[in-house]
Formats: structure tokens, C-alpha cells, sequence
């Protein structure tokens, strides 16, 4: 009769007791108790029957420390798995974490000083150390970006892998470096989720440990294919390696950087790199060309990553990828598509993408050296060839032989990227210089309370940001203009008129807050670096004049559900609603929680409507001289000051679709009345079938947009009301075209005629539809000229 092992039901009750322990400290949830007891009942299990298979029932002294490991491993996933419910008690993860790396270090040397070394006690040690280290990747994605469950995934996908390709369930001989990655990944994932570390330096320490990871993976993978049994050692194999490696170098040296370009014959080139790394290998031997096929190997990597980048910057953005400014992104990416998609998507998308970027790390590398090998092996046969194909891209060069439009034969386009984008670093180095002199420039800096925004004294002003309220929208569409003409007639009804013209986005596409922060601050804001820098400076924005000058300020973004601290420590709101903010309770449309209709009604109810929300008057700490409020606008109560508004609108952001529809002012309520309309309205499966398809949704979201503005104005229990209406950037090219401007229209709004007579310097037209040849100014321009329009005597443009 077999005995049952002890050890693992020791461990299985420890790994019990402990999520008791957690449970008594911490309050444990369900999702904690079941990922800790599956995780622990897999861990024991798995030990179980490897001892069983060896005949053991005992477990060695290293065993008992990597088992120590384990239940702690077990402990560290349960708190991370109820993370998600609720904020993660990094305390009592890292008391779990740090004994769980630091014994990592000692049941090595126990086996080895009691001499009780043992595959399964390695293997036991290398699952252990796999666990651990997914459930950091877990836990710490969230805040670093969903790309580090690469970290997490990478042992599990070899496994998987070794279903496919037998030969990868092998063993290799131990080497410490490899060890010593394997460390470097918990290490480092331990302190990232201390959150000791600023994010871009835990960031920045991830991707090295994944780099080194990676590595690892790639040198236990060509040692397992080197050591496959004479069995399996055929040739077709030699020749289909060969094949697949030669066409990914190529791949990898001709491959186009815009989605235009990306076609068949853009393959049919000829490299001019690829004929002198190959000469390169010829005339070098040994250990020089191992070090030449790695750093190339490396080198295609990265340029194969920045041109995957460039193409989704290309088709989102309409611009290239910035290898120094646009890393960033990647979190807002994620939030983004989990928005617009869902978070399972965007999770997948973001996992896919980073399998894709380790993909390219370690099979370029290996691809390149394969490469190398045979034109090593092969000499003449490849002198012969690199001579034939030298002479075909110099007579091509020559003569400007294409094998199709714009697509010559004779390719440079590796040297032409990585020389565009060593140029594209040094100018944004050179441009964080500039920048930062010209944000100490600013004439308005001190200009007094008293002498800004006299003309419009008594108004309540309202910015309103239209999400991706592009030019394409109202010359192209006629359901746009069907909604300008009617939002045309219902402000005119109300007393209101307008006057319209262009301004040019320093954006396309997304990153609306570039948009926002260049209107503000007067300056052009095209970059991420530089919305960082003017962040953290001092300069004078919109929101600060009105502040100064007494109105209570305030910013609406439904799409904002955390924290942001720009507002208040650079646009210095008096008052920030996000989306959790504004008392919805109904369904989701699309990326939009609230739709805009609801937005401003919630910003009337609690600002417009609601003399206590506004208790704190600027006065003169808010630098008004005589310490009185702004004015009070007709129809507001009597005891708050005007108000001045920043609110983005965006019902029209991507993927534009499920739509709201306008609803009775007075049965708004909470929102939940918008459960029957997101039931009937056309889903975005159905919208985003057809191009078509897309741009008739698009269209009817900017009507939807204006309409809401309408509804507003005719119902705002402010009845002189200013509003500045205009939109953050063109929408993706797939509505905008390929030769799409960066124009979006821009309109002032307003009742008192007085008020549009200071803008007749302008030039602007009639109305709130921009005339085709009206006016277009950079964005940045708007500060200056909206200041000196409404300050003490109406400035000239």
C-alpha cells in the first residue's frame, strides 16, 4: 500500500490557515478565498503526485523551504485576485512577498549543503518561482500598463508551446545567469508593487527585466532545438528554419512605415542594409560575428517594434511614433479600447501586443544569427549572391526602377527609419529645451484681477470641448448641417447669436488633453513632453484669468473617473466633477457613461442651479482687488458668483456607438431612464461593420452633441449665458480621410450683442457654422486674443 505524502498536506492546511490569518486582518473576500484555496490545492497537489511518481513521501529540507515559498505565493495571489474589489493592502503584499523572494536565494544552497539535490525539487523551485511572479505581474499591471503580464505569461506560454514542439519540454543544463533573471523578475516586481518608485522608473526597470527575460527564453529555446534527438533531426526541418528566418529578416528590412505603403510589392525590394550586414559577415569570423548577428538581431527588433508603432500612430493619430514622448500613451490606449470594447478586450489586445513585442525580441535575434550561420557556411554560394544582389539595387538605384508607384527597387528604408527616428529624438531633447525658455515668457503673468475679462462681467462662460468635432463633420455631412440649422433656430429663438471660424489642433485623432491645455495656456502643445512641462510650470491659463478676476471656476469631464491633479494644481478649478461626480445611474453608451445631454444638465443642477456649491467665492485671494465676485447673471441666485466652466462633451468619442437620443429636459433624473433607449439603439457590432457604417454613427453623434448644446441653453437656469464651443481634434482618419487638416470649428455663443461686437476685429462669420474660406487660427492664438477682446477696451487681432 502506497503512503500518502505529508508534506503537501501540511502545506495545504498552512496555505488554509494563512488566508484564515488574512481574513481575520484584512477582511478576505470571495475572490480572494477561491483564487488562494484553488491556488494552494493546485500547488499541493502538483507536489503531490510528483513525489508520488518518484516513489518519495518525504520531503527533503530544501523541499520544506521552497514549500514555505509556495503557501506564501498562495497567500500573495488571494490579495491580489481581491485587489480588484477593492484597494490592494500593499503592506501585508509585500510582508508576503519579500520572505517569499529571499527564500528563493536559500533552499538552493540547503539542498546542495544537505546534498539532497533533486529534479523534482528544481522543478518544484521553478514553479514556485513562476507563480510568484504572475501573480506580481497581476497585481502591478493595473498601474504600469497591461504589457507586464508578458512578465507574468512568459513561463506558461513555453509550456504551452512545449504541446506543440515536444522538443521544448526538454531540459538544459542550469546556468546562474538564467537564475539570476528569474530573481530579477521578482525583485523587481516586488518593488514595483511597493510603489516606493516614481511609474517610469518602475516602468523602466520592468522592461529591462523583461528584456533579460526574454533572452532567457530565447538561449533555453535554441539550446533545446540544438540538443533534439537524432529522431527528430530531419532536414526539411533545416530548411524550413532556414526559409522562415530568411524571410523574416527580409521582412523585417523591407517592411513599410504607413499603412498606405503596406502592400505585396512593398516585399519585392531589394535592402541595401541586408547586402552590407551580409558582406559584414563575410569578412568578420567568430567570436566578432556572433557579436555583429546579436546586435543586429537586436537592432531589427526595435525598428520592428517602432514601425508596428509607427503604422497604429499612423492610423489613429495621423503622425509617427515619438520614441521619447509617446510610451506614455500606452496606458491611455488600454483605458481607452476597455472603455470602448470592454476590459476583457482590451486586456487581450494589450496581452497580444506585448506577446507580439517579446515575439519580435527574441526571433529577429535568433533569425539574424541563423542567417549569419549559413552564409558562414555556404561562402561562395553567398559571395555569389550578395554580388548579384548588389548589382541589382546599384543599376536600380540608378535608373529608379520601382516594382510599383512610390515602392523602388532599391531599399534604404531601414537606415532612412533608424535615421528618422535618432533625428526625432534629438529634436525632442532639443525641443524640451526650447520649451522650457519660452514657458518663462508670458507678458499676462501679473496682469491684475480688475483689468481681465471686464466685457464680460455678469456672464456665466462655458468652454465646451465637442469630442472629435472636426472639420470633415460639417463639410461633409449632411446630417451635421441638418444639425447646425436647427440648433441655429433654437438659439435664435432664445435670444442667442453666434459668430464662427477655424482653428488648427495642435492633435488628431485622440489625446484631446493636448487640445485643452494649448487653448488654455496660449502655447502650441503638440506632445506629451510638453503637456508635462507646462504642467508643472506656473503659466497663466484661461481658467486663471476668470478665477482672478472673480468667477468660480470649474471643470466637468464624465470621462474622468480618478484622480486628476492638473486641475487644481496648474488650471487651479475651484471645483473638478468627473464621471462619478455627476449622480448617473444609467447604461453606458460606447466610451460615454453620461451622455451629453445629461452632462450639462448635471453641471446646471449643481453649479447654476445650487448657491452652495459655489460657498467659495474667489474674492481677493483669487487676486480681485476689491474682493467681489464677478457678478451675478440674470435668473442666477442671488449670492454666487459667475461661474466660468470647462466641459468636454463626449458622447461623439470613438467607437460611436451604442448612441443616446435628446430626451424631455424635465425627465432627465438620474439617468436611468436611458436604459430603455441603450436597449433599442443600434450596437456597435452593426455600426463598426462597414466604413459606412461608422461615418453615418460619427455624424450622428455630433448632431447628437449639438443638439444637447441647444437643449441647454434653451433650459439653463443661467439665461445670459457665453459659450465657447469648438472641438479638441479631427476624428480618426477612417471618418477623416487621409488628407484630413487639422481644422476644428470654433463658435462664441451669446445673448448680449455687446458681447460679440468685442470679436468684430476678428473677421469671424455670422452664425455657428465656420464658413469653408473663413478665418483659421492656431489654436494657441485663442488665449491672447479671447483676453484682449474682453479685457478694459477690445484689442485688435
Amino acid at each position: 500500500m502506497r503512503r500518502i505524502p505529508i508534506g503537501p498536506v501540511i502545506g495545504l492546511a498552512a496555505v488554509a490557515a494563512l488566508l484564515v490569518g488574512l481574513a481575520a486582518l484584512l477582511g478576505l473576500g470571495v475572490a480572494g478565498w477561491v483564487v488562494g484555496l484553488t491556488a494552494g490545492l493546485g500547488v499541493t497537489g502538483a507536489l503531490a503526485g510528483g513525489l508520488l511518481r518518484q516513489g518519495v513521501v518525504t520531503l527533503g529540507p530544501a523541499d520544506r523551504v521552497t514549500l514555505t515559498r509556495a503557501v506564501l505565493a498562495c497567500g500573495v495571489a488571494a490579495l491580489v485576485a481581491d485587489s480588484f474589489g477593492r484597494p490592494a493592502p500593499v503592506g501585508m503584499l509585500i510582508a508576503l512577498t519579500v520572505p517569499a523572494v529571499v527564500l528563493d536565494a536559500v533552499d538552493g544552497r540547503v539542498a546542495r549543503s544537505t546534498d539532497t539535490v533533486s529534479s523534482l525539487g528544481a522543478r518544484f523551485d521553478m514553479e514556485v518561482d513562476a507563480f510568484l511572479i504572475l501573480a506580481l505581474s497581476v497585481h502591478v499591471a493595473p498601474r504600469l500598463g497591461w504589457w507586464v503580464l508578458a512578465i507574468g505569461a512568459a513561463r506558461y506560454v513555453l509550456a504551452v508551446a512545449g504541446w506543440v514542439a515536444p522538443w521544448l519540454r526538454g531540459t538544459v543544463p542550469t546556468r546562474r545567469w538564467r537564475k539570476g533573471v528569474a530573481a530579477l523578475q521578482a525583485i523587481t516586481l516586488t518593488l514595483a508593487a511597493t510603489e516606493v518608485l516614481p511609474v517610469s522608473w518602475s516602468r523602466a526597470l520592468l522592461v529591462v527585466a523583461l528584456a533579460l527575460l526574454a533572452l532567457s527564453f530565447a538561449t533555453q529555446a535554441v539550446a533545446l532545438w540544438r540538443g533534439r534527438s537524432p529522431e527528430t533531426r530531419t532536414v526539411a526541418d533545416h530548411w524550413v528554419i532556414s526559409v522562415l528566418a530568411g524571410l523574416l529578416v527580409w521582412g523585417a528590412l523591407v517592411a513599410p512605415a504607413t499603412l498606405t505603403d503596406l502592400r505585396p510589392a512593398a516585399f519585392l525590394r531589394v535592402p541595401i542594409e541586408g547586402l552590407v550586414g551580409a558582406a559584414l559577415v563575410l569578412v568578420l569570423r567568430g567570436r566578432a560575428q556572433r557579436w555583429l548577428a546579436a546586435l543586429v538581431g537586436v537592432g531589427l527588433a526595435v525598428l520592428g517594434i517602432v514601425r508596428l508603432l509607427d503604422l497604429g500612430f499612423q492610423a489613429a493619430l495621423y503622425r509617427p511614433f515619438n520614441p521619447v514622448t509617446d510610451w506614455t500613451y500606452a496606458g491611455s490606449a488600454v483605458d481607452l479600447l476597455g472603455h470602448s470594447v470592454g476590459r476583457g478586450w482590451a486586456l487581450g489586445a494589450a496581452l497580444g501586443v506585448g506577446l507580439l513585442v517579446i515575439g519580435l525580441l527574441v526571433l529577429l535575434p535568433l533569425a539574424v544569427g541563423h542567417v549569419a550561420r549559413l552564409i558562414d557556411v555556404h561562402r561562395p554560394s553567398a559571395i555569389r549572391v550578395v554580388a548579384a544582389l548588389t548589382a541589382v539595387w546599384v543599376v536600380s538605384a540608378g535608373l529608379g526602377l520601382q516594382v510599383a508607384p512610390d515602392t523602388p527597387i532599391a531599399s534604404a528604408s531601414t537606415a532612412s527609419l533608424a535615421s528618422s527616428e535618432v533625428s526625432r529624438v534629438r529634436a525632442s531633447l532639443h525641443d524640451q529645451q526650447v520649451f522650457a525658455r519660452g514657458l518663462t515668457v508670458d507678458p499676462r503673468q501679473d496682469a491684475a484681477g480688475s483689468d481681465l475679462l471686464t466685457g464680460l462681467r455678469g456672464k456665466d462662460v462655458i468652454v465646451v470641448f465637442v469630442e472629435s468635432y472636426g472639420e470633415v463633420a460639417v463639410r461633409d455631412s449632411s446630417v451635421v448641417s441638418a444639425a447646425l440649422d436647427a440648433t441655429t433656430q433654437q438659439l435664435g429663438a432664445a435670444g442667442y447669436a453666434g459668430r464662427s471660424a477655424w482653428l488648427t489642433s495642435p492633435t488628431f485623432g485622440g489625446v484631446s488633453w493636448l487640445a485643452h491645455a494649448t487653448l488654455q495656456s496660449g502655447l502650441w502643445i503638440d506632445s506629451q513632453q510638453r503637456y508635462d512641462q507646462l504642467v508643472a510650470s506656473h503659466r497663466f491659463t484661461l481658467s486663471d484669468a476668470f478665477g482672478r478676476a472673480g468667477w468660480r471656476t470649474v471643470s466637468v469631464d464624465p470621462a474622468n473617473h480618478g484622480p486628476w491633479p492638473e486641475g487644481t494644481s496648474f488650471y487651479h478649478f475651484d471645483q473638478l466633477y468627473g464621471g462619478d461626480d455627476l449622480g448617473y445611474r444609467g447604461p453606458s453608451f460606447g466610451y460615454a457613461s453620461p451622455p451629453d445631454q445629461y452632462t450639462l444638465s448635471a453641471f446646471d443642477r449643481l453649479e447654476l442651479q445650487h448657491p452652495s456649491a459655489a460657498g467659495s467665492a474667489s474674492g481677493s485671494a483669487s487676486g480681485n482687488p476689491s474682493g467681489s465676485p464677478a457678478g451675478n447673471p440674470s435668473g442666477s441666485p442671488a449670492d454666487r458668483p459667475a461661474v466660468m466652466a470647462q466641459i468636454d462633451l463626449i458622447s461623439s468619442h470613438v467607437p460611436w456607438a451604442p448612441l443616446p437620443q435628446l430626451v424631455d429636459w424635465n425627465t432627465l433624473g438620474d439617468g436611468s431612464g436611458y436604459s430603455f433607449i441603450r436597449a433599442h439603439a443600434t450596437s456597435q457590432e452593426d455600426v463598426w461593420r462597414s466604413t459606412a457604417g461608422v461615418r453615418e454613427a460619427y455624424d450622428q453623434s455630433i448632431a447628437y452633441s449639438l443638439g444637447s448644446i441647444a437643449s441647454f441653453v434653451q433650459h439653463s437656469a443661467s439665461d445670459d449665458l457665453v459659450l465657447v464651443v469648438l472641438g479638441d481634434h479631427q476624428p480618426a482618419r477612417l471618418v477623416s480621410g487621409d488628407d484630413a487638416s487639422h481644422r476644428v470649428p470654433i463658435t462664441i455663443i451669446a445673448r448680449d450683442p455687446a458681447v460679440l461686437a468685442r470679436t468684430d476685429g476678428w473677421g469671424w462669420g455670422a452664425g455657428i457654422r465656420p464658413a469653408p474660406d473663413g478665418p483659421v487660427w492656431p489654436m494657441d492664438r485663442f488665449r491672447d486674443q479671447f483676453l484682449s477682446a474682453f479685457g478694459p477696451a477690445a484689442g485688435a487681432p
